[in-house]
């Protein structure tokens, strides 16, 4: 009776499973326009998925089925496609590009659990993405939170990107040519008001919290290397899967167009500060620093409630 049994058992977890799945409708219009750069309000041509950079987050649960809609505006001068990471699919059908004035529609089922980049993949790519066409996907795994895979007190989402200057050619990006500064969440130094006076935002939480990070590196040629300055990562989950973690890490390397999950537990005995830089100093310096403020009057919306980017 237990071979029969544990079988029951398993079709049940099946069942349950295939019952929690959903159907999450994702609809995005990409957008040629000027944007804001930085905290000093410098405006760039740039290319985007909703007019933000990063584009809108997608999240949903391991085993959902994603109907995605992308609109290309008919005032855009470019085709535009959608490569989501997190798609298993056909290149040459899901992702191929849609002229300005078209709309391209698509389904597929996330499987793999984890933090994905997506990014437009027309021809140059390299330009494209460098514009400002990317964003990201979470999928939570389906078994939830665990002792393995603890839920946090405050979630965050950073997404690093390059800047070019305004004109170079796509081979010159592709060269990493004109390459002017880093961008986090699309503005150099976001949040950063210590090395920018002009930014006026940062990530907040309070002493012991447990802030997750979701980490996307959307450069198109240079890994970033995450640390905590005046701090250790508790725990990171390569590509944000649970099943692929390592504890207690100072930096970890962040390939081009792959996402890992950071957990950071800041003293709860008093109020602190953290510095998550790209340790490459060329990174660091010209604009991928974020600023950590662990301080007991934190705001309590911030990394909560869905507010994960903060714009």
């Amino acid at each position: 009776m237990r071979p029969l049994n544990l079988i029951t058992c398993f079709c049940c977890a099946v069942l349950s499973s295939a019952a929690l799945a959903e159907t999450v409708k994702v609809e995005m219009t990409v957008k040629e326009l000027q944007l804001k750069v930085d905290n000093a309000g410098h405006m760039q041509s740039m290319w985007t998925y909703g007019g933000t950079i990063p584009g809108p987050l997608v999240r949903v649960r391991q085993g959902d089925t994603v109907d995605f809609t992308l609109h290309n505006d008919k005032a855009n001068h470019q085709s535009h496609s959608m490569d989501f990471h997190a798609a298993q699919v056909d290149v040459l059908d899901e992702f191929a590009p849609v002229k300005p004035g078209k709309t391209k529609k698509f389904k597929y089922k996330a499987e793999v659990p984890g933090v994905f980049i997506y990014h437009c993949g027309a021809e140059a790519m390299s330009e494209h993405i460098a514009r400002g066409m990317y964003g990201v996907i979470i999928v939570d795994p389906k078994g939830g939170y665990s002792e393995a895979f603890p839920k946090p007190d405050r979630e965050y989402v950073l997404v690093q990107g390059d800047l070019f200057e305004e004109g170079t050619k796509p081979k010159d990006i592709t060269m990493n040519k004109g390459w002017k500064a880093s961008l986090i969440n699309g503005k150099v130094f976001h949040y950063d008001p210590v090395h920018d006076s002009n930014a006026s935002v940062a990530l907040e939480s309070k002493p012991g919290e447990r802030v997750r990070i979701y980490f996307v590196n959307a450069s198109i040629n240079e890994s970033a290397a995450f640390h905590p300055i005046a701090g250790i990562w508790d725990r990171v989950w390569d590509n944000g899967n649970p099943k692929n973690v390592r504890y207690g890490m100072q930096t970890v390397d962040v390939p081009p167009a792959h996402g890992l999950i950071f957990d950071i537990v800041s003293p709860a005995c008093r109020n602190t500060n953290n510095a998550l830089v790209d340790h490459r100093m060329k990174h660091a310096l010209n604009g991928a620093v974020t600023v950590l403020m662990n301080f007991k009057d934190a705001d309590p919306d911030k990394g909560r409630n869905g507010n994960l980017i903060l714009r």
